[in-house]
């Protein structure tokens, strides 16, 4: 089969790599579409290394099921599928209690080199990864369920209430996925603040009133008639945690979802003495990630604004480096073995 191979920093090639058989418990997936994350545009430069040279990347995708191991049920061949690639022991006190993406021996697919990923033809997963989708819902929109995920366990993280006071920092997927997750979960006005002018006209197609990140303290207080309660940094960089500090409110709750930098300076005085919190999140459980597929089902129309095209899997070493460069702007793009 045909794989996405990640060879270093701004280094991605097209290889053929065996089809690995699924063993009992697994299945084999024919892989429709796969969305290329913030996540790995950020493996991909190196600028987090969190990717590993000779892996195949890809953890949001949409499938059908080829094939399933000597004994293996609970899905039919050829159903419609997504797969939670958060690959968690199942037993241990975090699992047990629902909270999967916190357990000790958590592997990511498409994150960590070692399981099959998904910027390939094909992907063999254990079949208990594996959330059946509706048989109407439109195929391509299964390859966005992780990300909703994300955002949907971020505003759980952040308890929020419906009178809370949104901001959200960052327009990307993720920060789209927040605003989404926070409106469908009760939030009133959600101000969303993003640099790019087509992203904020998406989100404006979306619902969501914007702000530019230089004018976000003035302009976020007369959004939402007063200083954010709950603040979601889809970015994860200095500037925007300061940013987030700098607008809230005292006793305020700062979720930090992005990971642009892997460490941070943090105004501490503007934490300690405002008595803000800042709260961690990572992932989803398995519950978020199956509500939000269920939630995708009822969503066209918010799903079909999301994904900008459709690319072939061929086409992603010139993807990858036109988006990383910034010479591409896109929103999100899937990458399609069937070209």
């Amino acid at each position: 089969m045909k794989s996405l191979v990640f060879r270093g920093p701004w280094d991605l090639v097209i290889e053929d790599r065996p089809i690995r058989e699924p063993q009992p418990g697994e299945a084999l997936i024919r892989v429709h579409a796969t969305g290329i994350c913030g996540s790995d545009l950020h493996g991909y430069t190196g600028a987090t290394g969190r990717r590993h040279p000779g892996q195949v990347m890809g953890h949001e995708t949409v499938g059908h099921v080829a094939q399933l191991g000597s004994g293996t049920t609970g899905v039919a061949e050829g159903a419609l599928v997504t797969v939670n690639p958060m690959l968690s022991c199942g037993d241990c006190s975090f699992c047990r209690s629902g909270h999967e993406s916190a357990c000790t021996s958590l592997r990511v697919i498409g994150v960590h080199p070692e399981p099959d990923a998904a910027f390939a033809e094909y992907l063999t997963v254990p079949v208990v990864s594996l959330v059946p989708l509706a048989p109407q819902m439109p195929a391509d929109h299964g390859a966005l369920v992780e990300p909703l995920a994300v955002g949907y366990h971020a505003v759980g993280r952040g308890e929020m209430t419906p009178a809370d006071r949104v901001l959200v920092l960052g327009g990307g997927p993720i920060g789209q996925a927040t605003a989404l997750a926070a409106r469908r979960l009760g939030a009133g006005d959600v101000c969303v603040s993003e640099p790019s002018a087509r992203r904020r006209d998406l989100l404006a197609t979306l619902g969501f009133v914007t702000t530019t990140p230089d004018a976000v303290g003035v302009a976020a207080a007369e959004i939402l008639s007063g200083p954010p309660t709950l603040v979601f940094d889809a970015v994860g960089a200095s500037g925007t945690l300061t940013t987030a500090l700098t607008v809230a409110a005292p006793l305020a709750r700062i979720v930090l979802i992005g990971m642009a930098e892997p460490d941070l300076t943090v105004p501490s005085y503007a934490i300690s003495t405002r008595e803000r919190s800042i709260i961690g999140t990572f992932g989803y459980s398995s519950a978020d990630f199956r509500a939000s597929a269920v939630w995708a089902a009822e969503a066209p129309e918010d799903l079909d604004a999301l994904i900008e095209r459709t690319e072939p899997l061929t086409a992603g070493p010139e993807i990858f480096r036109a988006l990383a460069d910034h010479s591409l702007d896109a929103h999100k793009i899937l990458l399609s073995p069937a070209g």
